[in-house]
């Protein structure tokens, strides 16, 4: 029987990292799903970096531990089934994109046979076949980065660990590792995401982690992490008194044109507000649950 560690990509209890008298880390538990994608959030000097560092096994834990593929942190098994993009990389500027990824290949263990056709098919990924056989330092830094992208993939890892993948692209290309990231779930790869823009993590992860001054403060579905709805709109007919009456007791109204928003109505009771509003007689268009973002979450944790 598989230890119970084994059913996770990644499963660590109070992870702690000191230098000197400075805690860069004080207390991260995690437990990541195989095939889950996990987003890891945080202000710069939250200690994310020394966390990913620590579940990568480049620096050893101050106190804590745990496994990563089910193996003890730092186990070169496991970090051979790794894929890893670094918030700083730089790849060799001589060198076209192909022979890059070529040279990785063989980092990665790749077979020699295997090689020609997996490049091949992650250049096409990444989008950047047509630019396969120029020198990387013709590229741009959104180009570099989608190098970067093409070699944590090599070798079909059980985990990829994205540090900041979408900082140096324009739209087109954010979209693009969104899609990425998909299809890697979709293939029961776990992915790590470590990133600053919110508006990435809410619309590619399953859960997430915000961690401030070393500390995990919030964690969980993406769902329950961001909070239920904090209102609705209701696109509706007209209005007497016993209608306004009706949404006044469900929260604050709030009137655009044909538009009404009651601010503060939880998600379980919109059902109850509509079925109020029908049997006065009120003709309902339009119902739009408001929800709070990530980054409103983001906020109110670190001002908390």
């Amino acid at each position: 029987m598989q230890p119970a560690s084994a059913e996770f990509a990644i499963d660590v209890a109070h992870l702690a990292k000191s230098y000197g008298t400075i805690d860069a880390v004080s207390d991260v538990s995690l437990q990541i799903a195989r095939g889950e994608s996990f987003g890891f959030l945080g202000p710069n000097g939250a200690g994310k970096t020394t966390s990913v560092k620590m579940l990568l096994g480049l620096t050893r834990p101050s106190g804590g531990g745990g496994t990563l593929l089910g193996r003890p942190l730092g186990d070169r098994r496991a970090r051979a089934k790794v894929g890893y993009l670094p918030e700083l990389f730089r790849y060799h500027d001589w060198m076209t994109a192909r022979e890059e990824l070529t040279f990785h290949a063989g980092l990665a263990g790749v077979p020699h046979p295997d090689r020609a056709r997996e490049i091949d098919g992650i250049l096409d990924l990444v989008g950047l076949t047509r630019r396969a056989n120029d020198r990387i330092g013709t590229y741009s830094k959104g180009m570099q980065q989608r190098i970067g992208i093409g070699v944590a993939l090599l070798g079909s890892p059980q985990i990829v660990f994205l540090d900041e993948p979408t900082s140096a692209l324009d739209p087109v290309g954010r979209r693009d590792v969104r899609e990425m990231v998909r299809a890697l779930k979709a293939r029961g790869t776990s992915v790590f995401l470590n990133s600053h823009l919110l508006s990435e993590v809410e619309q590619t992860c399953d859960r997430v982690a915000i961690v401030d001054r070393g500390r995990i403060v919030a964690a969980g579905p993406l769902a329950d992490v961001v909070g239920g709805a904090t209102g609705v709109r209701l696109r509706l007919g007209a209005l007497d008194e016993a209608s306004l009456a009706v949404l006044r007791r469900y929260g604050g109204v709030a009137a655009s044109g044909e538009w009404q928003t009651v601010a503060g109505v939880a998600r379980e009771a919109v059902p109850a507000l509509v079925r109020e509003l029908a049997a006065g007689g009120v003709e309902i268009y339009a119902v739009e649950p408001l929800t709070a973002t990530l980054e409103q979450r983001f906020m109110e944790v670190m001002n908390a």
